[in-house]
């Protein structure tokens, strides 16, 4: 909707129809003489300001879809009730960051020297302005990042305290929390901060608490699976580097590379997913960053939402105990999935709530691995499911969607390059989504959205509302 600005007035009648529209117009590279990121969305402000106001005079009182009880009853899926600017899922072609393909995106955002796979960086400037940035750009906000990259002794101390029982998930909630002692939003307003300047200090938040994340995670993965011991941020590298330095995967060149791209594509996913709409909806009560992506960490680290790679990954592994062998044939791996199904079980890894084909995610791996670790077992496996599945979950008739998800892939690539703790995955999950979630949080406080507070219904209510009609 916003900074992929369309040169006509013709009216649009479905997403659909402006999707290719709006990807054409993201290829262009970033025009603007803006050498700081923080400089580019504050000129882009207003306009999108201006933006906001015509559409809502123009069509504040349309209707943008229908809602039934069933979508009451099923976790509001499906009900139009919510801005997401940065990123759109369509049914048949995935997700689109601000308009462009994950495809798209690779091929067209700018790597580092010697890496395959462009940053969450350059993502990021894209995310907020809608522009492609230029080399100069995405190293602009590497930079920034780097330079601060550093965490409160106080929070250190937290960390290592915490027994290494307590998942990895918990710790991490946790030290975001904590990191809220200097939220510079939480101060601003308590000096009473003109709310349309509130972007301000949530756009200098999130950078802050964007470059401490990986510290944060690499100090948890390192307390709880590894020695204890710890390294440094090195400002002459990448995101992405660094994450694997500190992790101590960053000797592989491949595992950098996996980082960006892992990064890149779990950041975001549209708004309504539960890690993305708590931390929209705890923002909408002027929550800072640091509270309101502690809250999206609670809901990331929920089953339904971001332990699905772990699940899959589990069901792979037993699968292969169970059969008896690392390479299972298709008939092997057709017996397995009827009988999971059979059990009152699901094939996880499988169908998705909005997509109807194949997640562009999940191909974005499928091509890493192809190009990396072609011969590996458990990608040979992952390779005959993809075969194998789809066809099951179409006979049993059960299944809207029989195509894989992001989450059929992710883990396999982690554990072939020793990164193996799956508990540690979501924790990975978490870094990756916060470069989505905290741009949309910039923007929301940028044009003032309202506190969020839908209308609910009781059971009774609902009844009563029928009987009358």
């Amino acid at each position: 909707m916003f900074a992929l600005r369309s040169s006509t007035n013709a009216s649009v009648r479905s997403a659909s129809k402006l999707i290719p529209a709006l990807a054409a117009l993201a290829r262009f590279k970033s025009t603007s003489s803006a050498t700081s990121l923080k400089q580019r969305v504050e000129q882009l402000i207003p306009e999108k300001a201006a933006e906001v106001k015509e559409v809502k005079q123009k069509y504040g009182d349309r209707v943008l879809g229908e809602n039934t009880v069933n979508m009451a009853y099923g976790g509001m899926r499906g009900i139009k009730g919510m801005v997401w600017d940065t990123s759109l899922l369509d049914a048949d072609e995935g997700i689109r960051f601000r308009g462009m393909s994950i495809p798209e995106v690779q091929q067209n955002l700018p790597k580092p020297k010697g890496a395959s796979e462009t940053t969450p960086e350059a993502l990021f400037w894209l995310l907020l302005t809608g522009e492609v940035p230029t080399e100069a750009q995405a190293q602009s906000v590497t930079d920034e990042l780097n330079s601060r990259a550093s965490l409160p002794d106080f929070v250190i101390d937290l960390i290592d305290r915490c027994p290494s029982t307590l998942h990895p998930m918990s710790q991490f909630s946790l030290a975001v929390n904590a990191m809220q002692h200097d939220s510079r939003f939480a101060k601003a307003y308590n000096e009473g901060i003109n709310r349309k300047d509130y972007w301000d200090p949530v756009f200098e938040d999130s950078l802050d608490l964007l470059a401490k994340l990986p510290l944060v995670a690499s100090r948890i993965y390192r307390n709880v699976f590894k020695d204890g011991k710890h390294g440094s941020v090195d400002t002459s590298v990448d995101y992405s580097q660094n994450f694997a330095n500190l992790l101590g995967f960053g000797e592989s060149r491949e595992f950098a590379d996996l980082m960006r791209l892992y990064l890149v594509i779990h950041s975001d996913h549209e708004g309504g997913n539960v890690s993305a709409h708590t931390t929209h909806l705890v923002g909408s009560a002027l929550s800072d960053p640091y509270l309101s992506f502690a809250a999206g960490l609670n809901g990331l680290a929920g089953p339904l939402h971001g332990l699905a790679n772990q699940e899959v990954l589990r069901w792979i592994v037993n699968m292969q105990k169970e059969i008896g062998t690392d390479t299972p044939t298709e008939q092997q791996i057709r017996d397995y999935c009827w009988a999971t199904l059979n059990s009152g079980r699901v094939v996880p890894g499988y169908g998705h709530a909005v997509l109807r084909k194949t997640d562009p995610r999940y191909m974005a791996q499928r091509e890493f691995a192809l190009k990396h670790l072609p011969e590996d077992n458990l990608f040979k496996t992952v390779s005959t499911l993809y075969k194998v599945v789809p066809g099951v979950l179409t006979e049993h008739g059960k299944t809207k969607n029989p195509w894989p998800n992001v989450d059929a892939h992710s883990g396999v690539l982690l554990r072939h390059y020793g990164l193996v703790e799956q508990d540690f995955y979501t924790v990975m999950f978490g870094v990756s989504r916060a470069f989505g979630v905290l741009s949309q949080l910039v923007w929301d406080r940028a044009l003032g959205f309202s506190i969020e507070r839908p209308k609910s219904l009781t059971t009774e209510a609902i009844r009563k509302m029928f009987e009358k009609q």
